[in-house]
């Protein structure tokens, strides 16, 4: 049997913890899947998966085989990319992950554009904004928000992710815009959902303060807070990517304008700088030369 097509059902079963779902997912019969997996034990003389009623789990042998089979595929990949294909000729498929908020605000009209130009390349976007590891959810690359990146991960910047606070003009007529940021004490806010508190901070030429403001909404997602905030339940905190087009149709009006609250960097982060794939390469060259001219 084909080895290397053993290797991609092995490493999908890794993932998925299940014959079925990968017999589904790889469009081939359960009992096909399960010869693939005999034709890896028996290659390598080694037991990779344990069988349960429940799920299937690795071996410490399975364990060490798929980082092997994951370097492999890879290798595979940038191979026939290089010696298949002209250098501009990208093709293939992409995995790319990042924050809702700035897909829907920015990425998807910069990859739509880089698409344009390479056609016969495809990318699948993932929006979310919980931790996902690249490696065992198979992505290509993360774009993420960040003041540190994961150490564990090659970061290149992108871009300054800058940040404002806002709220509706009725909110702020109603109970009046704050003067000082320990007045954001007393309004009604909206925050990013944490453990137990928001802190925000802000800062005024050499004074730096870190407010501890109470918020009576919380959500996991900018867009959300975002629109609560347009329509007129408090003060927000939000890049700037998400707010500026608010804040120009008059939506939403900038709170302590000269308070800047911090900066945060939006990074590509990948793997391994060690076989990365051409196409990966091109499409973090395209976002950081496109977000250079974004007024953000």
């Amino acid at each position: 049997m084909d080895r290397l097509t053993a290797i991609n059902v092995f490493i999908d079963i890794a993932h998925s913890g299940s014959f079925t779902a990968t017999a589904e997912r790889l469009d081939m019969s359960r009992s096909m899947v399960t010869r693939y997996i005999s034709t890896m034990e028996s290659w390598l003389n080694a037991r990779l998966l344990q069988r349960t009623t429940r799920r299937v789990t690795l071996t410490d042998a399975g364990h060490r085989c798929l980082t092997q089979c994951l370097n492999l595929i890879e290798q595979t990949q940038v191979l026939e990319s290089e010696t298949s294909h002209n250098d501009n000729e990208l093709r293939g498929l992409l995995r790319v992950t990042s924050s809702m908020s700035f897909g829907h605000a920015q990425l998807a009209k910069t990859i739509c554009s880089f698409l344009t130009e390479h056609p016969k390349l495809k990318i699948d976007i993932d929006v979310s904004d919980k931790p996902v590891n690249l490696i065992e959810e198979r992505i290509d690359l993360a774009i993420r928000i960040a003041s540190n990146p994961d150490p564990s991960l090659i970061g290149r910047p992108l871009a300054v992710c800058e940040s404002v606070l806002v709220a509706s003009p009725d909110y702020l007529t109603k109970y009046g815009p704050p003067s000082t940021p320990k007045e954001l004490r007393h309004h009604q806010c909206l925050g990013y959902r944490h453990f137990e508190r928001n802190v925000w901070y802000l800062s005024y030429n050499n004074d730096y303060q870190a407010i501890d403001v109470d918020c009576h909404l919380t959500a996991n997602e900018a867009t959300v807070l975002l629109e609560a905030a347009k329509n007129d339940g408090g003060i927000a905190l939000q890049p700037t990517y998400l707010a500026n087009e608010a804040i120009k149709q008059s939506q939403l009006d900038i709170v302590l304008p000269d308070w800047k609250p911090k900066d945060l960097t939006i990074y590509a982060l990948y793997p391994s700088r060690q076989f990365l794939p051409p196409a990966v390469r091109s499409l973090i060259d395209y976002l950081v030369k496109d977000f250079a001219s974004k007024p953000w």
